[in-house]
């Protein structure tokens, strides 16, 4: 596994910001793919695939701000989707490049649909997984009991069983896959304890806009044209069936996959689920 920790300097109404990303595979390709994570995890979700993906592909895998290696924001009610495309088309000025190809999970699927509806996109391609432009309101609730809390535990195991519990619905995964998504999502205290890469205020703008009904994005997604993809965990609460199914009959008319045994999110950790991006992204 070979990869180099890069970041870039960006700007908010607060100030100025670093967003920490990993870069995989030859800096000079001129294809890029660049892989954005949910809300509360980081870059370091996308090392299995990133590597798979990395002989085809420059691979770029950002810590939105405010979570991994990510600088925290001084005003949190900038934690929102137009400072985040902000900053991922801060990052693609850096990389040098007109277009790349974008994977994104869930609020990196939400980034890519904003940044792929835009006059001029650089994206060419986009696999959004298991997200869309109706995040129901149950899928809401869900997310205001744990978004903002900042949890700590006396030891690496006991932080190991809580994300195994919360994370369930990524599906059957290996020890080694487990342990390797716990270690790069938290970190040791000044007093021993482990507590998660993210600031928890993150919260702080999903708390105060938060209304008791479904989110209605479909203006956005009907304006996006670049050839796109859905992926869907089969057990999902927050891309409904329904939901995927009127992707593939709207805006760009996407292509539709599902992954069985799997909600809330397909993570790229195993070969059937990495196919799916390769053959994807690598079909011409």
């Amino acid at each position: 596994m070979k990869f180099k920790q890069e970041h870039v300097q960006c700007i908010s109404r607060s100030g100025l910001h670093r967003m920490a990303y990993t870069e995989w595979g030859d800096r000079h390709n001129p294809r890029v793919l660049i892989c954005v994570h949910g809300l509360t995890r980081n870059g370091r979700d996308f090392d299995t695939l990133a590597e798979a993906m990395s002989g085809h592909y420059r691979v770029i895998c950002p810590d939105v701000v405010g979570r991994g290696k990510s600088s925290r924001l001084r005003d949190p009610a900038g934690y929102e989707i137009p400072q985040y495309v902000a900053d991922m088309v801060t990052l693609i000025a850096r990389l040098g490049v007109e277009r790349v190809d974008w994977i994104g999970t869930s609020m990196g699927g939400l980034i890519g649909m904003a940044l792929a509806s835009q006059e001029g996109t650089p994206v060419g391609k986009l696999l959004l997984n298991d997200v869309g432009p109706v995040i129901t309101v149950e899928a809401l609730h869900r997310i205001a009991t744990y978004v903002g809390a900042d949890p700590v535990w006396p030891s690496f195991a006991d932080v190991l069983a809580y994300i195994k519990l919360i994370s369930a619905p990524f599906g059957n995964l290996s020890e080694a896959q487990w342990w390797h998504l716990t270690e790069n999502s938290v970190a040791q205290r000044a007093d021993g304890r482990w507590g998660f890469l993210y600031d928890p205020q993150i919260a702080t703008p999903f708390k105060a806009t938060f209304v008791d009904q479904d989110i209605d994005l479909w203006p956005i997604y009907e304006l996006i044209r670049c050839p796109t993809l859905v992926l869907r965990g089969a057990e999902s609460d927050l891309l409904t069936r329904d939901t995927w199914q009127q992707m593939g009959l709207r805006g760009p008319h996407a292509e539709l996959a599902e992954i069985p045994g799997v909600g809330h999110a397909p993570m790229f950790l195993s070969d059937d689920q990495i196919s799916i991006a390769r053959d994807f992204l690598l079909k011409a």
